[in-house]
C-alpha cells in the first residue's frame, strides 16, 4: 500500500526541500497537495522527482478555483502529475451555519464543477470536515445533501473529522463505500491533551481505532490513504509515528 502525506500538515515547517526529503526519507512515497505548494508548479514538480515521490492528488479552495478558477487550477493539477482534486471545504458562510438550502446549492456547483474537471481528464471530489454531520436548523445531515445532490462526485472521507462531527465513521464507511474513493487517515487526542496540537494526534497514538477502520476502508476498495494532522509541534516525530502505524496495520 502507497502511503500519501498531506503537505497541509506540513506548512509550519518549510523550507518545502526540507519537508520533501523528511517525508521521503521517512518512506513516503506520494503527497497531496494544498494551495502553499501551487504557485511555481514546475519548481514544486522538480522537488518531487528530485525526491521519488509523486503528487496523485490535490486540494483546490475554494469552490471558485473550479468555476471562475478552472483553468489555473487544471493547468497546476496536471503539470503536477495528480490524477485526482478534491475541493477541501465550503466557504466561510457554511461554517457553523447554513440551511439545506444553501448546502443543496453547493452541491449543485460541486456537481457541474465535477463535470468539467471529469472532461479534462482528472477525477473531482469533496473533502468532509466536521460540519458536515452537524445538523442543520431543520435537522438534515449536509453531507447526506452533498452526496445525493452531486451524485457523480468522489468522497475523500476524513475520518478523524467524521467523529469530530459526531457521527459513526464505519456506519458512514458502510453506507457511502460505493462512492468513497480516498481517505484521511489522522488521530484525536485523548480529552485534555495535546492541547498545543488542537486535540490531534499522531495516527495510532489517539483513541481512533484504525485497524478497525483501515478494515472497512480496504474492503470497500479505497486505495489512497492520506496521512495528515492539522497542527502537529513535530513534522518529524508526527510523520514517523504515523506511517510505522500504518505499516503494522
Amino acid at each position: 500500500m502507497d502511503i500519501s502525506f498531506q503537505l497541509y500538515s506540513a506548512r509550519n515547517f518549510t523550507p518545502w526541500d526540507n519537508v520533501f526529503q523528511t517525508i521521503a526519507g521517512l518512506g513516503y512515497t506520494q503527497v497531496e497537495g494544498f494551495g502553499g505548494v501551487y504557485e511555481d508548479p514546475a519548481a514544486t514538480k522538480a522537488l518531487l522527482d528530485a525526491n521519488g515521490l509523486t503528487m496523485p492528488s490535490g486540494h483546490f479552495f475554494p469552490i471558485g478555483s473550479f468555476e471562475e478558477g478552472f483553468e489555473v487550477s487544471i493547468t497546476q493539477a496536471k503539470a503536477l502529475g495528480m490524477t485526482t482534486v478534491f475541493c477541501p471545504a465550503p466557504e466561510d458562510d457554511l461554517r457553523n451555519g447554513g440551511d439545506a438550502d444553501a448546502w443543496i446549492a453547493l452541491a449543485n456547483r460541486l456537481e457541474e464543477a465535477g463535470k468539467r474537471v471529469n472532461d479534462a481528464g482528472l477525477k473531482f471530489g469533496w473533502h468532509n470536515h466536521h460540519w458536515e454531520f452537524m445538523p442543520l436548523p431543520g435537522g438534515e445531515i449536509a453531507m447526506e445533501l452533498l452526496l445525493e445532490h452531486a451524485p457523480s462526485i468522489d468522497w475523500e472521507a476524513d475520518i478523524a473529522w467524521i467523529v469530530r462531527g459526531g457521527a459513526d465513521p464505519l456506519a458512514w464507511i458502510e453506507r457511502y463505500k460505493d462512492r468513497i474513493t480516498a481517505a484521511h487517515v489522522k488521530d484525536i487526542a485523548p480529552t485534555g491533551t495535546c492541547e498545543d496540537e488542537d486535540g490531534w494526534a499522531d495516527v495510532g497514538h489517539g483513541t481512533m481505532d484504525w485497524a478497525a477502520i483501515m478494515a472497512a476502508l480496504r474492503s470497500t476498495g479505497v486505495e489512497l490513504f492520506v496521512v495528515e494532522h492539522d497542527n502537529p509541534n513535530d513534522l518529524e516525530r508526527f510523520a514517523k509515528r504515523s506511517i510505522e502505524t500504518l505499516r503494522a496495520l
